[in-house]
């Protein structure tokens, strides 16, 4: 790699199954980056899949480590806000996992921090490069469907036993499902749709014992075009993940992205057909234009969350655009605080 093209040197401030699955994979296999430590708080595992790396106990210690540049903060949702700020106030650039932060405040004071120290800061959302959303994402972008009526996306699960890491069941900012899977749905209707005028949510909290959100069902108004974002933890069959209904027909597609599923069994993503979903699990899409009905199954890219990470590479070298826009980001945050009001309230709450 030639010296303008030399590898990120990165740290990750934890190492479970969001540092394991989603980004130590790549940041180890992609040439763009070198990982280089992490923080292990406890049980020291990361040596049995990278012996190379080092293991720090705290993240202030890893932080001291000068020759890490970049830092992803993969910590606890109510830890982001203070490990983003230590992790700039350090000089490094940071990659922060979903959500952003758990206020729009603290969002808001992270990226001013991040332009008075000079430093990147991107979200983690390599979801935007799931199989099944690329397919929508074509769609739409193509013009399809003709001129959008709705579009309803889901993001279920089915966990009815509680969390066994105790600070996701604690009744706080930062925890439930609006905050779990929530900033995926919206993530992904910003990327498609932009920023709605208005947002009504409901949400519910129905597993036995919980105290936290497991259902929300929230409602983004872009004019005449309406979104609905839906997610539970007790949906046992599953729904389509996306539906999107046009003047001209309609698009029904599976959550089917095999990545997730590929980094839990330990496969590189540096293997041949990395991404590609069963040709079973392909969209159906049905257009009526000009009166001529056409139902047919639509192919479905390969997922491949390598793009995130080598948008990051650009955006922390060459000074390119981020692979997710801060605005998108922050709007991302806002939209969960109005679901949140909505809900409490009732009522419909304008984002102007």
């Amino acid at each position: 790699m030639a010296e303008n093209k030399r590898p990120i040197v990165t740290g990750l401030c934890a190492f479970g199954m969001s540092g394991r699955m989603f980004q130590a994979p790549f940041l180890h296999a992609m040439d763009e980056f070198s990982l280089h430590a992490v923080v292990e708080r406890h049980a020291k595992r990361v040596a049995n899949t990278y012996p190379d790396i080092r293991s720090y106990d705290s993240v202030e210690a890893m932080l001291a480590d000068p020759a890490i540049e970049l830092v992803v903060v993969n910590t606890p949702n109510v830890d982001h806000f203070e490990h983003v700020r230590m992790a700039l106030l350090a000089g490094k650039h940071v990659v922060v996992e979903k959500p952003f932060s758990v206020t729009s405040a603290q969002a808001a004071e992270m990226v001013e921090l991040a332009a008075r120290q000079d430093r990147k800061l991107v979200a983690f959302q390599n979801r935007r490069w799931d199989s099944d959303f690329l397919a929508v994402r074509e769609v739409v972008e193509k013009g399809l469907l003709g001129q959008l009526i709705e579009a309803e996306f889901h993001y279920d699960r089915y966990e009815k036993n509680l969390s066994a890491k105790a600070h996701k069941e604690v009744d706080q900012l930062g925890t439930g499902v609006i905050y779990d899977l929530g900033p995926h749905l919206i993530d992904q209707a910003i990327c498609l749709f932009g920023r709605p005028e208005r947002v009504f949510a409901v949400l519910r909290t129905h597993r036995p014992g919980s105290v936290v959100n497991d259902y929300f069902d929230l409602t983004l108004l872009y004019g005449a075009f309406t979104v609905r974002l839906k997610s539970s933890l007790l949906a046992l069959e599953p729904v389509p993940g996306f539906v999107v209904h046009g003047a001209e027909g309609s698009f029904l597609k599976s959550r089917a992205d095999v990545q997730a599923d590929m980094l839990d069994q330990g496969i590189s993503p540096n293997v041949a057909d990395w991404g590609r979903e069963p040709v079973t699990e392909h969209g159906v899409l049905h257009t009526c234009v000009d009166g001529r009905d056409e139902r047919r199954r639509f192919p479905s890219p390969a997922g491949h969350y390598q793009s995130f990470f080598a948008g990051v590479y650009r955006h922390v070298r060459e000074g390119a655009p981020s692979p997710v826009a801060l605005a998108d980001t922050l709007l991302n945050v806002r939209i969960i605080e109005a679901a949140l009001e909505s809900s409490r309230t009732q009522a419909v709450v304008s984002l102007s």
